[in-house]
């Protein structure tokens, strides 16, 4: 038996085997409700993209200002969007943007580092993890990283490229990872800290 509490939402989720009832499993998650009430009191509450809402882009927070435009742009402080439309989707699409084009950058600059090209970036809004890279050499992350400090969204493509050359956690994994970005350890460590407070922004899904 498994208990888990989903990032997003801070839905719990009871995963069972064949062999075991549901009044076992609810038993069993009777005994873990302390530790369920302290994992979802330590998650970040809800924030919505809307106007007036300050949302971090690269790191740095910007408030979220109506204008007469037809796109989102950055303009100081602000993170301009069409006055005439929900903010939450334009923000959304904005973001998406930001992040394929620092991904790919830096996917292509740690690729030539290693000597090991990949085929494809995709994004998605993942909940388990921020990137993912498979045996064809497809690279999948989170657009959601575009809210994180540069240097992290870096870390991350650091990450995934170094599985280009080792589709695993070992000590070799791990020297690639440092070749590509030494001392990566702020940033891994930003991610485990701070990544809930990117999964808890919504967008008017």
């Amino acid at each position: 038996m498994t208990l888990r509490v989903a990032r997003h939402g801070g839905e719990v989720v009871l995963t069972l085997p064949p062999r075991i009832s549901a009044d076992e499993g609810r038993a069993f998650a009777e005994t873990k409700s302390g530790w369920l009430r302290q994992v979802r009191a330590r998650m970040p509450e809800a924030r919505i993209a809307a106007h007036g809402a300050v949302l971090p882009v690269a790191g740095q927070g910007l408030l979220i200002t109506p204008s007469p435009l037809s796109s989102a742009r950055i303009a100081g402080e602000a993170l301009l969007v069409p006055e005439n439309r929900a903010a939450g989707p334009v923000v959304r699409a904005f973001l998406k943007h930001q992040a394929q084009q620092a991904l790919l950058e830096a996917c292509t600059r740690h690729a030539a580092a290693l000597g090991k090209p990949f085929r494809a970036i995709a994004l998605r809004d993942t909940r388990s993890r921020w990137g993912s890279c498979t045996s064809d050499a497809r690279l999948m992350f989170s657009w959601r990283l575009a809210m994180a400090p540069y240097p992290v969204l870096d870390y991350v493509a650091a990450h995934e490229v170094a599985h280009l050359a080792h589709m695993d956690h070992s000590p070799r994994f791990w020297a690639a990872v440092e070749r590509l970005m030494p001392g990566y350890a702020p940033q891994r460590a930003w991610l485990r800290q701070q990544g809930d407070t990117l999964l808890a922004w919504r967008f008017g899904d």
